[in-house]
């Protein structure tokens, strides 16, 4: 305890020290911005006096030009307007003889024959330029006026109303709390503030019953006053007020701009506010102390239940990241190799059920899976489930089997799906699942939470709905996408991507009637990589679209070529990926490019694939942009017809020209019914005006009967397989038409 009194001893010396000082800094900063203030107050009053003089200079100038005894009733006329412009009220023109003309009818106050006795009205006639006031409740300036001869023939004096003159002095600084006025050195009022704060009375200002600092700091400022130096001093008004008064002089005749402001103005209330600040400080030493001695006892003990309270996730109130490490980490220490898996199990479109109910909705969702989760876990065995982020969670279980796990984590699914929920009618989950069975169990969990991570990201078509297991093989797959990605921009430049076209066989004609572009890409230190290793992960990056429009433009330039050559020309058609319908307007690209080779309309046909329709929000916008390549003059086809379960739909909603049947229909055509469906989707497309392609025909049987039934073209290996630019070329003038001929090369 004595300890603590000697920091509160000190504490409390360094707070009085630190007042003191900083009321002092408070002061000199209310002195400096004082000074500040009326200094370019000082300059602004200057500038507009000398503006007024040399405006009634430019006036005098004026009325000599006019003559003074000759055009009494203009120069009057002449000085009302000058007047009103330059707020002057009113101009007075004296003349040697006692004469003068005035803009305006005057009270007896301001008699104009006033002043002819005022001394500095007199030094004007004696050819200076001269300013005074008029019992501060105007100020006047006088300029002689010359007249042809170049003596002075009369005086022009300009009157300045004292409300004009207040509002020139006014300031807005300080919060309105300043308080300006325009005295002589004498301490004589020229122009007094337009409204008297109850602290001040000017005529007492220059009192010397004052204490012996302020009577001192009165004589200094007088003596500055005559001198024409500026200043500020501090004293106490009749209220007792601490008060700032800053002198500065105009540079005209013996005046002064006055300023007055409060000076407790920039420190406001500090002492109160400082002396409340101690009491606060000893009322907080106080509690800091109990609190330290509560704190204490709370520590030692509730430490177990402080630590527990670290380990909580607040939405599931369940385990969190951190509890799932430390569980990890007591269990490892007798885990045996391959005893364990760490999966992970993430929630796919939980965004979706944010915004379609909530976040309260979704938060309770998110306890929901977890509490099913954890009623899966087997405690006796160790296991245990945490909430990593988001909707994201981690689980541990016993056993490395992988059909063992998959069928635990797929019953886990199934219970979720059970639990019928009214506020999500119709909602079924589904997760994102991958697995790394522990069989080095000193790694870091987070290692073996990545690579769980990484197994459920992976991309196996045959386990899109199951769990995915890590293994070496898909780091040497992130590997190679990421290389594929750096190699992609400089095979874009240097053309390694090259463009393969598969004859489209027309049944009817026996002719060539089109080709389908295919993209290759042969990179001269890779070689050969195939479109399944860099085409669905241009997919999933962007990367497709600036793939595309190089495709595209390579056909265009195909065209464009045989145009030139006089070759036949024939449509081709081009892939077209999902990812340009986030883009509104990304046919101009592609309508710009075809523009500059000079497509004929009809010439190239892009492909879709049902995919892109997947989206309902994206209809009406696939919708809108068929509508735009048929006025753009491209035409349009429906790729993999039949592939998924939604192409029908498709056929009634998208206005296309032509429909590629997938080839699994043609795989298996041994049966009636595999014949009668083909023919009857052909019979469909015709009935809609829309063309049939049949792709990946590989058998001459095949041909004959989509020939017998109606269909349009045929593309497949049993015509040609996709060919090189140059060796289609060869091919298109080798042909023979005759459909039975053999035309591989």
């Amino acid at each position: 305890m004595g300890l603590l009194s000697v920091i509160l001893i000190f504490v409390f010396g360094v707070s009085i020290w630190n007042a003191s000082e900083l009321r002092m800094a408070m002061n000199r900063s209310t002195r400096s911005y004082l000074n500040d203030v009326t200094t370019n107050l000082s300059r602004d009053i200057q500038e507009a006096i000398h503006n007024k003089m040399n405006s009634l200079i430019m006036v005098a100038d004026s009325v000599m030009r006019m003559g003074i005894p000759e055009n009494e009733t203009s120069i009057r006329d002449f000085l009302a307007r000058k007047a009103e412009i330059l707020e002057f009220d009113p101009l007075i023109l004296l003349d040697r003889k006692g004469d003068y003309v005035c803009s305006e009818e005057v009270s007896r106050d301001m008699d104009p024959e006033r002043f002819f006795g005022i001394s500095s009205v007199r030094s004007s006639f004696d050819g200076e330029v001269r300013a005074g006031y008029m019992g501060g409740e105007s100020i006047f300036y006088s300029v002689p006026v010359y007249g042809m001869d170049g003596t002075v023939s009369g005086v022009l004096v300009g009157v300045r109303s004292k409300k004009n003159m207040q509002s020139m002095i006014a300031s807005k600084s300080f919060n309105g709390q300043m308080l300006s006025c325009i005295v002589d050195s004498r301490g004589q009022v020229v122009i007094s503030p337009s409204e008297l704060k109850p602290f001040l009375r000017l005529d007492d200002i220059f009192r010397s019953d004052k204490e012996q600092k302020v009577v001192g700091d009165i004589r200094k400022m007088q003596d500055d006053m005559r001198m024409g130096k500026d200043g500020i001093l501090e004293f106490s008004a009749v209220t007792g007020e601490e008060l700032f008064l800053s002198y500065n002089s105009l540079d005209l005749n013996d005046w002064f701009l006055l300023t007055i402001i409060p000076a407790g103005i920039i420190s406001g209330d500090a002492n109160r506010y400082i002396l409340q600040t101690f009491f606060i400080i000893g009322i907080l030493i106080v509690i800091f102390f109990l609190f330290l001695n509560a704190m204490y006892r709370f520590y030692h003990s509730h430490r177990m239940q402080l630590e527990r309270l670290a380990f909580v996730d607040s939405l599931t109130g369940g385990a969190n990241q951190a509890a799932f490490g430390l569980r990890y980490r007591e269990l490892a220490g007798s885990m045996k190799p391959g005893g364990y898996t760490i999966a992970v199990m993430d929630v796919r479109h939980f965004k979706m059920i944010n915004e379609r109910f909530g976040i309260h909705e979704g938060n309770q969702v998110l306890a929901y899976l977890y509490h099913v989760m954890e009623r899966h876990m087997r405690a006796e065995d160790g296991e245990f489930v945490a909430r990593s982020e988001s909707d994201c969670f981690f689980l541990c279980l016993k056993g490395g089997g992988h059909q063992e796990i998959r069928d635990r984590m797929d019953d886990m699914v199934q219970d979720i799906n059970s639990f019928c929920n009214p506020d999500l009618p119709g909602y079924t989950f589904s997760f994102r699942q991958g697995a790394c069975v522990v069989e080095e169990p000193g790694l870091e969990i987070a290692i073996l939470q990545d690579r769980a991570r990484l197994a459920s990201q992976s991309r196996n078509p045959d386990l899109e709905s199951g769990c995915v297991f890590y293994d070496d093989s898909l780091t040497v797959e992130l590997k190679m996408e990421e290389e594929l990605n750096g190699l992609f921009q400089g095979s874009i430049e240097n053309h390694d991507f090259q463009v393969y076209l598969q004859p489209k066989v027309g049944l009817e004609s026996r002719a060539l009637e089109g080709a389908e572009a295919l993209v290759r890409w042969i990179h001269p230190k890779r070689g050969v990589i195939y479109p399944s290793n860099f085409i669905p992960l241009f997919e999933r990056n962007g990367k497709i679209c600036k793939l595309d429009i190089y495709v595209f433009t390579e056909v265009c330039r195909i065209i464009s070529r045989w145009e030139e050559e006089g070759k036949e020309i024939i449509p081709v058609s081009v892939n077209l990926s999902r990812q340009h319908f986030t883009d509104e307007d990304f046919l101009d690209r592609f309508a710009d490019i075809a523009g500059q080779y000079h497509i004929p309309a009809g010439m190239i046909e892009f492909e879709l694939t049902e995919s892109i329709f997947f989206d309902s929000h994206q209809i009406q916008r696939v919708r809108d942009a068929i509508q735009r390549m048929h006025e753009l003059g491209f035409a349009c086809s429906l790729d993999d017809f039949g592939s998924g379960f939604s192409s029908l739909g498709l056929l009634k909603e998208f206005d296309v020209d032509s429909i590629k049947m997938d080839r699994s229909f043609f795989l298996n055509m041994s049966g009636p019914k595999a014949r009668e469906v083909i023919a009857c989707l052909v019979d469909l497309a015709k009935r809609l005006k829309v063309k049939t392609v049949a792709e990946g025909i590989e058998d001459w049987d095949t041909v004959e009967y989509l020939k017998s039934i109606g269909c349009n073209m045929v593309q497949g290996y049993v015509f040609s397989k996709p060919l090189p630019a140059d060796a289609f070329e060869r091919l298109h003038i080798s042909w023979t038409g005759s459909i039975e001929c053999n035309i591989n090369p």
